[in-house]
């Protein structure tokens, strides 16, 4: 009876239906009755509250950075709908979290009454309330206006309850990562993660720029830079690598081990990002539209810079453009990547020899159908003999993303000065490897005017944080969906009009540079109307209703006071 008595409290706080089968016992928190009956329970279910389920990161798939082949997803496809996997998924275990969230603070009312110090208490309230604060970050980056439940209820008051101005709950929040700010440590010392006095500012950061709350953003996150605990990794390439862990530059991060185990993604996910020639499916791979966003080594797009050869498209590029996506005629997991239709045999170091390219279209029909491959994070541990078992680390936030935030924050805030273009400018001199007072080194952000600032911090986000789960959150905010998720994906034509058309001509990539308009997008249609490319899929993003999830529909059916949003 106890068991069903604390199920019935979750179930009505999660407001939950039909998305998921509920986690009825779980072992962190047992029943309200029997379970924190001491610190050691306490310790153990606020240990449940940092599962990466509590703590998802968007998907890479759901914007204008990736190609999945010819394949869409309910983002890319305008189909989010309420029985959409991500739109329960999300809900559920947000609601999960705040109901456990919910019952630990009410227990940690009086520590003394379950043998817990003062002290200890109120750094467990303070992870308690960190939790609490990013689950309706999520919720309302998601939703919008959602459910704002601080306490256990009631079935009966459950089903009564309806929605919550976002604006309302985000003072809530804020309040809970300041309060959460005041008792957390710098740092624990331990492999184990929980959140620290950074991560709380930083993600205070992050929700309060996603609401345009920009004041707020950029003092949380000067103060966030302020603490001095996180630096820039130094080499941008080798942060996102399987080897490095605990890396002084995540600020939350879970650590992932093969000797436990632990893989960070599936098997069928890695094959998807690694090449042909290593036994992968080259089936997930970078864009045309983020390959273009990079900049030239001059600091300008690719359209103004005389840098820029269409022909030899990775040369003078910002750094980040080859730590992202493979350089052709480079060594990629043991082979030669060179997607070259003339290119019918690569070198392989792991084979000793020249082998048949298959990662060209001369190879296989399957190879990248744009040319393309991800470089970040990808190494030979990701082949890994053949098994396709990785354990990289999984990082929630990490500082290079606050010192954008600072800046962006600033920026719309007008607000500029010096500490602006330093911010910018530690990130991107960090990716030429050198100190961002070394204005020789690399091309140093100057302008102080706004607009410009604007678009600079907007392409260098996009530079940075490629394949880190913000860029479908960045076009959601800056409502920027409407018109790059409208776009054709563009890539490769096929063998034969390849052979016939561009081989002859070794125009068989980009004949001519695209151009890029004031938002950074990159225009293929020009080459497609002279044939040198084909459309792969065509994107669609409805704007009437697609800037905000819809409520899971068995949510709504339940509970008729929550509504919908619009047009779903």
């Amino acid at each position: 009876m106890n068991i069903l008595k604390t199920t019935i409290f979750v179930a009505a706080a999660l407001l939950l239906g039909s998305c998921a089968d509920l986690d009825l016992d779980p072992l962190d928190t047992g029943s309200s009755d029997s379970w924190y009956q001491n610190e050691e329970e306490i310790k153990a279910s606020i240990s449940g509250l940092y599962r990466v389920d509590f703590f998802p990161i968007d998907g890479v798939k759901w914007n204008d950075d990736h190609q999945s082949r010819d394949r869409l997803n309910d983002f890319t496809a305008a189909t989010l709908n309420g029985e959409s996997w991500d739109v329960c998924m999300r809900w559920r275990n947000a609601y999960k979290a705040i109901a456990r969230c919910n019952i630990l603070l009410d227990k940690l009312t009086d520590p003394a009454a379950i043998g817990i110090s003062e002290e200890k208490a109120a750094l467990y309230r303070a992870q308690v309330l960190f939790v609490r604060a990013t689950q309706y970050g999520l919720l309302t980056s998601c939703f919008g206006d959602v459910v704002w439940v601080d306490k256990e209820i009631t079935v009966e008051e459950a089903f009564k309850m309806g929605r919550t101005d976002k604006s309302e709950i985000m003072e809530h929040v804020y309040e809970d990562y300041d309060k959460a700010a005041e008792s957390l440590p710098l740092t624990y010392g331990v492999a184990q993660e929980f959140a620290t006095k950074s991560a709380a500012l930083a993600l205070k950061a992050r929700y309060a720029l996603y609401n345009e709350d920009w004041d707020i953003a950029a003092q949380a996150a000067k103060d966030c830079m302020d603490l001095g605990v996180n630096q820039l990794y130094p080499d941008f390439s080798e942060l996102f690598l399987a080897t490095t862990h605990h890396a002084s530059e995540n600020i939350l991060s879970w650590p992932y081990s093969l000797e436990l185990d632990m893989v960070t993604d599936s098997e069928g996910n890695i094959q998807g990002f690694s090449p042909r020639n290593r036994g992968g499916y080259a089936s997930e791979y970078p864009s045309w539209d983020l390959f273009a966003s990079f900049l030239c080594t001059d600091g300008l797009p690719i359209d103004e810079s005389p840098l820029f050869d269409p022909h030899n498209p990775f040369k003078n590029r910002d750094p980040r453009c080859a730590a992202t996506i493979v350089e052709f005629g480079t060594e990629h997991c043991g082979v030669v990547y060179d997607p070259n239709p003339n290119t019918t045999e690569v070198y392989s170091s792991v084979m000793g020899k020249n082998i048949t390219n298959l990662d060209c279209k001369s190879g296989s029909q399957y190879a990248s159908y744009n040319g393309l491959l991800r470089k970040k994070g990808v190494d030979e541990s990701w082949i890994n003999n053949g098994s396709f078992k990785v354990a990289y680390d999984y990082v929630f936030i990490r500082y290079a993303e606050v010192l954008l935030t600072y800046a962006e924050a600033r920026i719309e805030a007008g607000k500029i000065d010096k500490s602006v273009l330093d911010a910018i400018n530690m990130v991107r001199a960090r990716a030429y490897k050198t100190d961002y007072t070394n204005s020789s080194a690399y091309p140093r952000v100057t302008t102080t005017d706004r607009n410009e600032l604007r678009r600079i911090v907007r392409v260098e986000r996009r530079m940075e944080l490629a394949y880190e789960g913000q860029r479908y959150m960045d076009l959601i905010r800056w409502r920027l969906a409407e018109k790059v998720l409208n776009r054709p994906d563009y890539g490769l034509l096929d063998k034969d009009a390849l052979v016939t058309k561009i081989i002859a001509k070794n125009l068989w990539f980009w004949p001519e540079v695209p151009q890029i308009d004031e938002d950074g997008v990159a225009d293929f249609s020009p080459l497609y109307d002279k044939g040198y490319c084909k459309i792969i899929t065509k994107r669609q993003f409805d704007a009437s209703k697609n800037y905000l999830w819809p409520i899971p529909s068995q949510e709504v059916i339940t509970n008729p006071y929550l509504g919908q949003n619009d047009n779903y």
